[in-house]
Formats: structure tokens, sequence, C-alpha cells
């Protein structure tokens, strides 16, 4: 089983790229941002070639959406563009994923009923396993809120990915 904190490790290659989906319940807030956010940190470390970064939702009432206006303008503010639409999070995304990161309990409550393996189960994560600030663990759902909300959001997001991409760095070889 995998450490809290720790992604299940192996060698990553331009050949075997790693790939991690952020999860969260509707794929058009925080999800979309650890998507964007981590496709941005790789890029600036010169790894895009060695991720493959995608982002769902539990739930399929956003399906083909952008992310949420609120959330692109706080990216936009930081340099990082959120260009994914909303998807469903499946099960085959179980096999095809290393890490999957969960945004709160719920989320990764929903996900760990589709898994059918302890391989499966070890994939689930919390983002903010990652955070050196991990506050109660997850990440809040700011769709309801404004604009802070957001901001927040995208902080913690930042600081977790920071931090994973640290952690995953040592595994790539070039």
């Amino acid at each position: 089983m995998a450490l809290k904190g720790f992604p299940p490790l192996r060698p990553i290659t331009l050949k075997d790229p790693y790939k991690m989906v952020f999860v969260c319940l509707g794929n058009i807030c925080r999800s979309p941002t650890g998507e964007g956010v981590m496709q941005h940190l790789v890029k600036e470390a010169g790894f895009e070639n060695y991720f493959l970064i995608d982002s769902a939702g539990t739930a399929s009432f956003h399906t083909g959406e952008p992310a949420n206006s609120k959330s692109r303008a706080i990216a936009e503010k930081h340099g990082v563009q959120l260009l994914s639409r909303a998807r469903q999070f499946r099960s085959a995304d179980l096999d095809e994923f290393d890490l999957i990161l969960v945004m709160d309990n719920e989320n990764r409550d929903n996900v760990l009923r589709l898994c059918t393996t302890d391989e499966q189960r070890e994939k689930v994560q919390l983002l903010r396993d990652y955070d050196p600030k991990p506050g109660d663990g997850e990440v809040p759902d700011p769709y309801y809120g404004g604009l802070d909300g957001f901001e927040n959001v995208f902080q913690i997001v930042k600081r977790s990915c920071e931090q994973l991409l640290f952690k995953l760095k040592s595994q790539v070889s070039v």
C-alpha cells in the first residue's frame, strides 16, 4: 500500500509517461485547476512529455463544459490556462492512470466504490496529502463562493502540485 503523501512510484520515461487524473465532483472548478496547474508546472520543469495529466468528475452534470469562469480567471491571473472540458470519471480510469488525485473525502469514497483491486485502491489519494499545510485534508469546493474561495483553491492546489512534482521528479529518466 502507498504511504500517505507518496505516489505509487515507477520509472517515468518518454515511452512510458506517468499518468495522473485530478477528480472532484463536477469537473469544472477544483479538478480542472489541478490539471492546469500540474500541466503548467511540468512544462516549466521541462517534463511535459513525461506526464499525461487529465481531470474528471464523479458526477456527469457538467460533461462537455469548460472550467468554471471564476476558476479560469484566477488561474489566468497566475499565468495558468484551464483548457479542459468536463468529463465523468469512469471505472476504466482506475487502470489507465498511475495516480488518482481526489479533492475531498466524498470524491475519494465515490472513486473507491469503483475499485475492484488493491492496486486500484492504492492509486487513489487525496491531493492535500501533498500539501505542506494540509488543513483538514480536503480541497474546499468554491462553486457557491466568491473569488476569494477560488483563489484559496488555486493556492492549495499549487502548493500540493509543487510538492507532488518534487516527489515525482526523482523517477524521471531523461
